[in-house]
């Protein structure tokens, strides 16, 4: 085991250990059979190589897991992949240079279908590697893929289950959809960013008045070929305002702003009415297009409601435009609703890729944004445009491909979300959640406007939407598994991917033929049904009765819209209660600026790059120190200190054995007789109960930034800048006795217990100190620190009161150390004694005295309430609930530990320098004409003997014989105050043992 910490170097050893002797599959089974513990793995998608962000997430998943089985737990920790849906399709289509949906029918669905397999398997391999390398836990030989059909079966089964409570439905909705995957989206998945487009004012001519128009502002142009009508709020109030030689309809709140500021146009209000006096005024108008889109004429005489006035209080606001809204039924859900109210069609004529169909007429064939700009110069040209300007906006992309979305009206199944939502809302509220908020707020939120799920794609790389259609007599058929499909088609399906469930058929009772709908899903219902079809059920009955629900998932904030909502509603549809437990939900990585990482932005940071550098425990340790629901903003330098506490860690454990393998100690010859025990032993044995009561809670309440303080502050604070120092005398290699084996076994029972304590976080450490050290302490212990118990919290060995001493003991010598700096005095050199007047509040530190005299290094320490009479040679320090007085007064004493200090530092660095092990003895012959210093050096022979590992030892006047310097080869120097020691050394054939 090295001495130094070299963490890349260590977690090689460590996983080549846990792989050569199969440590995880013997942890499984040696908890096998126990309490169960299901754990469901939200899957990645496998586009390529994993990021900061997908190794943290299994970073939190792995912390907790380990955790579960130290408590005894069956953990089923089968980890998952999402292979399906539009991240994969838009990766190959840009392998093979395709552009269009009829690219790859021309391609062949077959061969495209083949690609994507191909290309999720090979990065469903890659990341695995990478997850193992994280040293993360989970059942790498056996994931779950959601495109097996086992998978595939429980996501049938859940719309089985749908359509037979009459929640599967098909309807017309507006809905966004990529013209470049000409698939439509759903709410989930998009993606908003800032765009530019043009926003514009134009006049809308009322029929019987020629000159009278109503004023509409858009920021879609492309919209304007599909308007039925305008809507206005019934409460508003609208001017008729004369403008020139023309009269404007406009809501009175932005008739200022708008004629006058922007338009800088004078005009007089004729009449004041609201909204609803316009619409019972009958009012209709020319559409402003008719010319170029003839149909729109058909329309008008078609339907009454037709390019007339409608309310909606709902969607016509103050917050921007002129008061009127433009409505569009086919071009947004909510002039769908207004014009579903009123009668009007969602007239749409636009094709799957946001091209304008022949109904659209001047405008066929071209793409909607590129009609903008045409659009609006036609509106120019007729004397309509009042106005356009840029304005910045937030705009729906595809979650994908990153293409804007356009609206347009389209058939599609839908999941009836909106008849469950009451019941989703109640099984959410039954979670336990981490951060609490991001169940009873962020997504409830989201689930209190849930609306109807849209889970049809028109794609190829999915689950097959499961329902079958009779050609004649358009019955339906629902399949939910494998034995369903078989019984219908009479014979086995090999895949149940296009294109070859699009070739299954049977006949019909009415003599037609039943055909598969030709869509795929929506990939979130995929993963939505992950908690039973991993399991897998249907095909596992007795399984999914044993495991399911889930005890546990953990994802990021994204989720919340995401596999959090997918999950809880796809379950309550299916299952009619909610499928998992307790939820944990981190953040986003982030940069130093609070920037999400991205490529794009060029701040994304390879996990390979940190791991590299500083290992993947560092990344680890940093990583689970950010409080649930919060971003992690990552920088290196902060990384760089994560590393320096693992490096303390690492080097208390050195200290423990050195100490024990130069003292051929082993603690089962030995116990902690509490009789024995002095006072820094009780309260290191107290401290370490505390810890481990505050550690178990932060697992228990599912906050693993709680974590890392702890562990630092026992490691850290309290073991390596304490407690060893407080012991480094008592356990030299020197002494002997019972105070010594007391100190090494209260050390070595700590620190395998620690070692146990941090083991979830620090697996890879934990097991490295565990198979060097404690193993060789303990040889009884199991093969693995995974496979030990977690340790049970004693509160006998608890004392509160002496911790409370300790920590102002620590607080004392802290000052000292400070009022020691301010006047040059170096901590090896003693002091005459401390002074330490309490004030109210401050506890009886009378246990701690020793500590404190030992750290602070003073002959004596007094605690009192007034300050002595004599205050000469007194320098003080205040603090809030004690001041502090160091007594600064040279004694002879003082003096002659001063210089011996001073002396034995130097032969300790002398030795250290030429590379002696500390049970290498020595001979020195010191040389100093100062009678002074030699008297002290020689009143001092005994303790110098001791401290230093000499054999032999001399202090003189004279130097020796020239001869004689041979017999002496390393030779150091001193210079104190004004007088020289020469010091002469020789390595002896002795050496303790």
């Amino acid at each position: 085991m090295s001495r130094k910490f070299t963490p890349v170097s260590i977690e090689e050893t460590i996983l080549k250990f846990w792989e050569d002797n199969k440590i995880y599959q013997k942890t499984k089974d040696y908890r096998k059979g126990k309490e169960k513990f299901y754990f469901c793995d939200g899957p990645p998608y496998t586009t390529g190589s994993i990021h900061l962000g997908t190794a943290w997430n299994k970073i939190i998943k792995d912390f907790f897991l380990r955790y579960r089985r130290m408590r005894g737990y069956d953990v089923y920790d089968r980890p998952g992949y999402d292979m399906h849906g539009l991240p994969i399709e838009v990766a190959i289509e840009k392998k093979l240079g395709i552009e269009t949906k009829k690219q790859i029918v021309s391609f062949g669905v077959e061969r495209f279908i083949e690609e994507c397999r191909a290309f999720a398997i090979e990065n469903l391999n890659k990341m695995t590697e990478q997850f193992k390398r994280l040293a993360v836990w989970m059942d790498w030989e056996d994931p779950y893929m959601t495109i097996k059909d086992s998978y595939i079966e429980g996501a049938w089964w859940a719309l089985k289950k749908a359509y037979e409570k009459d929640l599967l439905y098909k309807g017309t909705r507006v809905l966004n959809s990529c013209p470049r995957c000409e698939t439509v989206l759903a709410k989930h998945e998009y993606e908003y960013k800032t765009v530019g487009d043009p926003s514009i004012f134009v006049k809308f001519q009322l029929r019987d008045t020629p000159n009278e128009y109503f004023i509409v502002w858009t920021t879609t142009p492309w919209t304007l070929p599909s308007d039925l009508a305008v809507m206005v709020h019934p409460e508003f109030e609208y001017v008729r305002a004369q403008v020139e030689d023309e009269i404007w309809i406009i809501g009175k709140f932005v008739s200022v702003g708008i004629i006058s500021a922007m338009l800088e146009k004078k005009f007089k209000v004729i009449e004041e009415v609201t909204g609803e006096i316009l619409r019972e005024r009958g009012l209709r108008y020319i559409h402003p297009l008719i010319e170029e889109v003839p149909i729109m004429q058909e329309f008008y005489e078609k339907y009454p409601e037709a390019h007339s006035v409608l309310l909606s209080s709902e969607f016509v606001t103050k917050l921007q435009g002129t008061g009127i809204v433009h409505s569009s039924p086919g071009a947004g859900p909510e002039d769908f609703e207004v014009g579903t109210r009123y009668g009007l069609p969602p007239f749409s004529p636009l094709d799957e890729a946001g091209r304008f169909t022949e109904e659209a007429g001047k405008y066929a064939g071209l793409f909607v944004k590129d009609a903008d700009p045409i659009i609006i110069e036609d509106l120019r040209r007729k004397g309509l445009l009042l106005a356009t300007h840029r304005v910045e906006h937030e705009y729906a992309h595809c979650w994908r491909c990153k293409s804007p979305l356009i609206f347009q009206a389209t058939s599609q199944w839908m999941l009836n979300l909106t008849k469950e939502k009451e019941k989703i809302l109640a099984e959410n509220d039954k979670v336990k959640w981490s951060p609490d908020w991001a169940g009873s707020q962020s997504f409830r939120s989201w689930l209190e406007n849930l609306q109807d799920w849209c889970i049809s794609r028109q794609r190829y790389w999915g689950i097959p939407l499961p329902l079958w259609i009779c050609d004649a007599c358009e019955s339906i058929e629902v399949i939910g598994s494998r034995k369903e499909l078989l019984g219908m088609y009479g014979k086995p399906v090999d895949d149940f991917h296009r294109p070859w469930i699009d070739e299954v058929t049977w006949v019909c009772a009415c003599g037609g033929t039943f055909r598969r709908v030709p869509d795929v899903l929506d990939v979130w219902l995929d993963s939505g049904a992950a908690t039973w079809a991993i399991l897998p059920y249907p095909e596992d009955p007795k399984t999914y009765d044993y495991w399911w629900p889930a005890d546990f998932i953990l994802e990021g904030k994204d989720q919340v819209r995401g596999w959090f909502n997918s999950q809880i509603c796809l379950s309550v549809v299916a299952n009619d209660r909610r499928p998992y437990e307790a939820v944990y939900m981190h953040g986003f990585v982030a940069d130093t600026e609070g920037r999400k990482m991205s490529k794009s932005l060029g701040n994304a940071i390879e996990p390979s790059a940190v791991i590299e550098k500083y290992g993947s425990e560092a990344f680890r340790f940093y990583s689970l120190a950010t409080p649930p629901g919060e971003d992690m903003k990552f920088d290196f330098k902060t990384q760089q200190d994560y590393f320096k506490i693992l490096n303390i860690l690492w080097n208390t454990y050195m200290f423990a054995i050195s100490r024990v393998k130069e003292s051929n100690f082993n603690v089962q010859d030995h116990s902690l007789d509490t009789a024995e025990l002095q006072i820094e032993d009780n309260w290191l044995i107290s401290r370490f109960h505390s810890a481990l009561n505050k550690m178990t809670r932060a697992f228990e309440a599912m906050r693993p930034g709680d974590t890392i303080p702890i562990m630092q502050e026992l490691i850290v604070e309290d073991i390596s800048r304490w407690y060893i120092r407080l012991i480094r005398e008592r356990t030299w290699i020197s002494e002997s006795g019972s105070s010594k084996a007391t100190a090494l076994t209260t050390l070595v029972t700590v620190l395998t217990e620690t070692a146990k304590m941090f083991a979830p976080v620090l697996p890879i450490i934990a097991e490295s100190v565990y198979q060097n050290f404690i193993r060789e302490q303990y040889p009884d212990l199991p093969e693995s620190i995974h496979m030990c118990d977690w340790s049970e919290v004693n509160e006998s060995f608890r004392d509160e009161k002496l911790e409370n001493a300790m920590k102002d003991a620590r607080k004392i010598v802290e000052l000292t150390l400070a009022l020691r700096d301010e006047h040059n005095i170096k901590l090896r050199w003693p002091c005459k004694r401390l002074v330490v007047i309490s004030k109210e509040g401050f506890g009886d530190i009378s246990e701690v005295i020793p500590a404190i005299v030992h750290e602070a290094n003073v002959k004596d320490v007094l605690v009192t309430e007034t300050l002595p009479s004599s205050t000469e040679h007194l320098v003080g320090m205040v603090s809030d609930s004690f001041d502090l007085y160091l007594d600064l007064e040279i004694t002879d004493e003082i003096a002659s530990e001063r210089l011996v200090r001073e002396f034995m530092r130097q032969v300790q660095f002398t030795r250290k320098k030429n590379r002696l092990n500390v049970s290498d003895r020595v001979d020195l012959i010191v040389v100093t004409q100062d009678d002074k210093i030699r008297q002290y050096l020689t009143e001092w022979r005994e303790e110098i003997i001791a401290k230093v590992g000499a054999q032999n030892y001399e202090a003189q006047k004279n130097d020796i014989e020239e001869d004689f310097k041979d017999h002496y080869p390393i030779f150091s120097e001193l210079q104190y105050e004004n007088a020289k020691v020469k010091i002469y050394m020789k390595k002896t054939s002795l050496s303790s043992k």
